[in-house]
């Protein structure tokens, strides 16, 4: 680990041995502070996030931070540049330095749309979801959940290409309930690191005796893709009106009658979110089928055999769904799931129903990415 030393003029920091001149405050949150900073070896800019720890739990939750930025070498998780404690006294400051993307957030890009009165296009969000997918996958894949995605937590890189942060949530993926009291305890714990609105329903009211996965960020993701779509979260009014989350994310979501786009989205690919009722039997009542849109339903008189013959043949009937929140992909305006179905990326349905396989499988046939 690094040690930063103290200022050693007006606004400068040396980090491991290099260092950075304090350009202009980022931003702030309750218990850290994220500043632009040059670095005046290589011109480069970055952001450093302050946290300020309070007693030893904060310092070890920090380096924890750290040591999760460090499990990945992914494009679409945002790498670590340097970690460093400083010293203050009895107190401290864990800093982590972090590359500098200046296109800001997946939210300041929706909030910059709106005003203007535009949204994301259809091409975008595809390409946006696959990005996401792929940064989910990578985490999931060493056994790990990040358990507060949102779109204030995906930066937007050069090339428009969504990055992942803020890993100070991340956590062992399966979690074992084994008592009321761990149960009370995980409970208290989401309260204050998964942001409510885009929080699994299981978080809200965590039962004794289950098993907390990977699945919550399947959840968050349905969220996002609502965000992208809608320019809003689904629970987000629920949230400003103060209204109880805990209990909108129980009930069916209600959905616009049509996206907030200019323009619908073409009919090879008209994405929507379907809400299905109930979990599975891992941590609250009975699943129930996925609810089904019949084609007439959208003004489609197309058939089972409207798609290509080599796409994947996801319209059957489900027995166990676990998300209120699922993806439909209607080709030809006919729907097919798109996967937030499986137990996670790699079982259940299995790739060819998860979200990274039909985006790439999408982009690919229509030419639209590699």
């Amino acid at each position: 680990m690094g040690h930063a030393l103290c200022i050693c003029s007006p606004g400068t920091v040396i980090i491991d041995n290099k260092r950075y001149l304090f350009i202009q405050k980022l931003g702030e949150g309750g218990f850290s502070y994220v500043d632009l900073v040059e670095g005046l070896h290589d011109g480069h800019f970055y952001a450093l996030k302050r946290i300020l720890c309070h007693e030893q739990q904060d310092v070890e939750e920090a380096q924890r931070e750290a040591d999760m930025h460090h499990l990945f070498n992914h494009p679409n998780i945002l790498h670590l540049v340097a970690y460093c404690l400083k010293e203050r006294g009895t107190k401290h400051e864990a800093w982590l330095l972090l590359p500098y993307l200046k296109r800001g957030t997946l939210w300041n890009e929706i909030e910059r749309l709106k005003d203007k009165g535009n949204f994301l296009t259809e091409d975008e969000i595809l390409q946006l979801l696959l990005g996401i997918c792929r940064g989910l996958e990578a985490i999931h894949a060493q056994g790990y959940a990040h358990r507060d995605l949102k779109p204030t937590n995906i930066l937007l890189g050069d090339e428009g290409q969504p990055v992942l942060m803020d890993l100070g949530s991340m956590k062992q993926a399966r979690i074992h309930v084994e008592s009321s009291r761990q149960a009370l305890a995980l409970q208290d714990w989401a309260a204050q690191r998964c942001t409510i609105s885009y929080r699994a329903p299981e978080l809200f009211s965590v039962q004794s005796h289950c098993v907390i996965d990977e699945r919550t960020d399947v959840w968050s993701l349905g969220c996002v893709l609502y965000a992208m779509m809608f320019g809003e979260g689904p629970y987000d009014m629920v949230f400003q009106k103060g209204d109880s989350v805990a209990l909108a994310v129980q009930n069916q979501l209600s959905i616009p009658q049509s996206p907030s786009h200019p323009a619908s989205l073409p009919p090879q690919a008209f994405f929507s979110i379907a809400a299905a009722a109930g979990l599975d039997d891992d941590c609250g009542p009975p699943a129930a089928p996925l609810y089904s849109i019949p084609p007439q339903s959208v003004g489609s008189t197309a058939t089972p055999n409207s798609r290509p013959a080599h796409y994947p043949n996801l319209n059957q009937p489900v027995a166990t769904l676990r998300w209120p929140l699922c993806l439909v992909l209607h080709w030809n305006l006919r729907p097919f799931s798109l996967g937030l179905l499986s137990h996670s990326w790699g079982r259940g349905l299995g790739r060819a129903s998860s979200v990274f396989y039909l985006c790439s499988f999408f982009l690919r046939t229509t030419g639209q990415g590699a």
